[in-house]
């Protein structure tokens, strides 16, 4: 399987996405999880997906698209 095919079935949590305060990890998307969490409530972000009470996550090529978007929309 490519690394492509692979990349586009993989899932990420909100801090792999928004910034990381506790690790001040950069995220996909440089926005706090607050912000993160506001526009996904909004609808402005992709909807998640609850795999059980605690785990949350995001398909990656949801989340790459959206920021691709951001970007289009900043140009």
């Amino acid at each position: 399987m490519s690394t492509e095919v692979i990349a586009s079935r993989a899932y990420l949590r909100v801090a792999e996405i928004a910034n990381n305060r506790r690790t001040d990890a950069p995220g996909i998307i440089p926005v706090s999880a607050a912000t993160w969490w506001a526009w996904v409530k909004a609808g402005k972000a992709p909807q998640p997906i609850r795999l059980s009470a605690g785990v949350t996550v995001w398909r990656a090529a949801d989340v790459l698209a959206f920021a691709e978007s951001l970007a289009g929309d900043a140009r």
